[in-house]
């Protein structure tokens, strides 16, 4: 089971208040722990923030059905392939299912976070603008979610078979209950987070083999919709929030850089040792 939000928040305080501290340390192996603990404490934060703000969708239960039919609906008229024909083209292999259960409910934060470790560590030149954009992703994420959606399991007149509850293992109890909010299905925050990796992995990385990485947002994908736990429409919106996140990075980060290259340069130009321009001693 993941962190309960409470859980995360302590930590990230804990976290946060550790790696402000060592910044101002003499020791550069401080100062560098210090570092790696506030990136933690900026990621368990947003995981808190993810974890809480989509339990809030359990109060708002009739309407959650009403704007999952509508994405239904959206998707027909849109001519999207149907994910209950999706679902049952799987479904009579049984340890397949229960493979993309486990990969849906075990896969999506191990890889963010071995991803954010990797960046940090090794590729750290790359690593504030693939946080910048997990950070911008996941809170336009919590955005849209503020608007509950049901997933495609709590549709079976529809034809979909909850494939955790049938096959197991299961990551949901009662409507509320589990380890995930089950009423925040748009946008797929486990196709944006794997998103996310497979981009960091291919523009930090440097080996050809680099790009298998996209099985990992693949697999995701066919996972979420296989268990009938998302529908195309919420993967969709999450890469292209994705995306936007990056281009917005990627447009603000010249500009803020010329910025801090001018905040430092005032001191020294406030203080001018040419000794021309001095005044004349009397």
């Amino acid at each position: 089971m993941w962190l309960d939000w409470h859980w995360a928040v302590g930590f990230a305080a804990v976290l946060g208040g550790a790696g402000v501290v060592a910044r101002g340390s003499s020791i550069a192996w401080v100062r560098s722990a210090g570092a790696f603990a506030r990136e933690t404490a900026l990621v368990l934060a947003l995981y808190a923030v993810w974890n809480y703000a989509g339990r809030q969708s359990v109060v708002h239960v009739n309407e959650a059905f009403a704007n999952g039919r509508r994405v239904w609906d959206v998707e027909r008229f849109l001519h999207l392939p149907s994910e209950d024909s999706f679902e049952h083209a799987l479904l009579p292999s049984v340890a397949l299912v229960r493979f993309f259960n486990v990969y849906y409910a075990v896969a999506h934060v191990p890889a963010l976070l071995a991803c954010l470790v990797w960046l940090f560590v090794v590729r750290r030149a790359h690593y504030p603008s693939m946080r910048t954009t997990l950070a911008i992703a996941t809170g336009a994420c919590l955005v849209v979610q503020l608007v509950p959606v049901a997933p495609p399991r709590m549709y079976p007149g529809l034809g979909f078979v909850d494939a955790g509850a049938v096959y197991g293992p299961s990551v949901y109890g009662k409507v509320g209950t589990g380890i995930a909010d089950q009423l925040s299905a748009m946008p797929s925050v486990h196709v944006a987070w794997a998103a996310l990796v497979a981009l960091a992995v291919i523009v930090a990385g440097t080996s050809r083999w680099r790009y298998w990485i996209l099985a990992h947002p693949a697999l995701t994908v066919v996972a979420v919709t296989a268990t009938a736990n998302h529908w195309w429409l919420d993967g969709i919106v999450a890469l292209v929030i994705l995306f936007a996140a990056w281009g917005i990075d990627r447009a603000a980060r010249p500009a803020l850089a010329r910025v801090r290259a001018r905040a430092m340069a005032a001191p020294a130009l406030a203080f001018d040792p040419d000794p021309d321009r001095l005044p004349t001693p009397v």
